[in-house]
């Protein structure tokens, strides 16, 4: 599991300007050398040494990095700068070592002492850096003063930045919007969505297409886009952006209203973004639009709606997978169990408690096929395969709904050690126990490659086929590491994943989306 999330997290970084993330690669490319190294030298160590610094410089900073970011959007900036101060330690590169500082100019910007926060910006604009680019946005952002900032970012940013740096191409867009090219707003949303969906980045998408949905006078797309896709944003902001699709779709009236109830917030920003928009009457989407930016404005939702299906039941954000968590908490009163029957690493406790033994299984003993898949061979073990089974399971939870979840699981687990046993008694190859739920978590992976493929061919979603290929390339990476590694059972992964796929193109059959 270590390895499979090290290998995603390169390629995922690859995609991707090498200034943005080579921090990322860095870490990955040490931790699975250390784990290689590990082999080399005491190989019944490799996993623990890899688990602890994949906890520490990856796990720990991905998930702070999400809140910061969460606490970003709601404006708590000085939540996100002292937690920010704290991850920086753990992850120093890729521009997160001065983040802290930009978010102090945040905090003073919403504090009121305009003067202080642009001293702070003001020391970190170049367009030369990830990080002073975000600088120099921020303090054009802070005046309202888009004129400038479109003019700064055609003449300062080259195109292979400005289109592949999520952060330039969502203010660029605004800056489209704010100066009243609609047109150009929509076309070069949709080029963005070309690339950022090719290189898995449909999730930074949705910011821009909110952009597009509030410029375009579309009140309810704004409104259903904050609920569906944006829910991390203040309640401040959505109501900015309701009031501006309100204005720009003729009702004046009631956006003066909205917009006022905002009037008393002391938030710089806020209050300059409020005044520009009483000040500056917006383009009229129904005079300005042309044929071409109104079809591609009319797709936008049903791209919407493949991306929560395929891409963000990945990210279970808002979601409870109850049937995951009731297996997780099984496999955990079973560790429980074999700690206090002797302990998790003890084989004649295993295999007093229901390990997969394959002669005892040919004789009889069927129940092993299921006892087995909830335990487990140390901490470690468990750790990574609870991990895995909270990621994909939850994902397989969300899509299928629970009994399909359940039937799919039970199948890919039990399945695969009966597979074990076959191969065991027939042709003398293969481990005297076994144990783990790798097998019903590999079978997960199955079930979500059936999904994409189903999704890829049936509903022609792109962004399907392009999860699809990424996950196929990783399950490669995964069969290799399986194939070379001692003591990982490579047919129970691979008969895992493979009943996975079979069993979910036949539960996809007359099958519709748990929406």
């Amino acid at each position: 599991m270590v390895c499979f999330s090290c290998f995603s997290l390169l390629f995922w970084a690859s995609r991707s300007p090498l200034s943005y993330n080579l921090g990322w690669m860095i870490v990955s490319g040490f931790i699975l050398g250390a784990i290689a190294v590990s082999f080399i030298f005491s190989s019944s160590h490799a996993g623990l040494i890899g688990g602890i610094l994949w906890a520490i410089l990856i796990l720990l900073p991905l998930i702070g990095f999400k809140k910061v970011n969460q606490l970003v959007a709601r404006e708590r900036y000085i939540k996100a700068r002292k937690l920010a101060s704290w991850l920086r330690l753990l992850h120093p590169s890729d521009g997160w070592w001065e983040q802290p500082e930009l978010f102090r100019a945040l905090e003073l910007g919403q504090q009121g002492n305009m003067d202080e926060a642009v001293q702070i910006f003001n020391r970190y604009t170049t367009a030369k850096t990830p990080i002073g680019r975000n600088a120099t946005v921020l303090l054009y952002r802070m005046g309202a003063r888009w004129e400038e900032l479109l003019l700064w970012l055609r003449n300062e940013i080259p195109e292979s930045v400005l289109f592949t740096d999520t952060t330039m191409g969502s203010y660029y867009l605004r800056a489209l919007g704010e100066t009243g090219d609609l047109n150009g707003l929509i076309e070069n949303l949709d080029r963005l969505e070309n690339i950022f969906i090719n290189s898995g980045k449909s999730g930074a998408l949705n910011m821009m297409r909110m952009f597009a949905f509030a410029f375009g006078g579309q009140p309810e797309q704004v409104k259903n886009l904050f609920n569906i896709a944006l829910g991390s944003y203040s309640q401040d902001v959505r109501q900015f952006w309701l009031a501006t699709a309100n204005m720009a779709a003729g009702k004046e009236a009631e956006a003066k209203e909205q917009l006022l109830e905002l009037s008393h917030k002391s938030d710089i920003t806020l209050q300059n973004a409020i005044a520009r928009r009483l000040s500056h009457p917006l383009s009229r989407p129904d005079l300005v639009l042309n044929k071409s930016s109104q079809q591609i404005l009319a797709k936008i939702p049903h791209q919407i709606e493949q991306e929560v299906r395929y891409v963000d039941r990945f990210a279970l954000v808002n979601q409870k997978t109850y049937v995951t968590y009731g297996l997780i908490s099984l496999n955990s009163i079973a560790f429980a169990l074999e700690i206090l029957s002797g302990g998790s690493e003890n084989l004649l406790t295993l295999y007093r408690l229901g390990a997969l033994a394959p002669q005892a299984v040919w004789q009889g003993e069927w129940w092993r096929l299921i006892t087995a898949t909830f335990l487990h061979f140390g901490w470690l073990h468990l750790l990574l395969n609870m991990l895995g089974l909270s990621f994909l399971g939850g994902f397989v939870e969300l899509s299928l709904g629970w009994w399909r979840y359940l039937f799919a699981y039970f199948c890919s687990g039990i399945g695969s050690m009966l597979v074990i046993v076959i191969l065991t008694i027939f042709t003398g190859y293969g481990p005297k126990i076994a144990v783990g739920a790798s097998g019903g978590i590999m079978g997960m992976l199955g079930v979500i490659i059936a999904i994409l493929l189903r999704g890829w061919r049936q509903e022609k979603a792109r962004v399907a086929g392009n999860r699809l290929r990424n996950l196929l390339l990783i399950m490669g990476l995964q069969v290799a590491i399986d194939l070379t590694t001692p003591n990982i059972s490579f047919v129970g992964h691979f008969s895992g994943a493979a009943i996975g796929f079979l069993t979910g193109i036949i539960l996809l059959r007359n099958w519709r989306s748990q929406d």
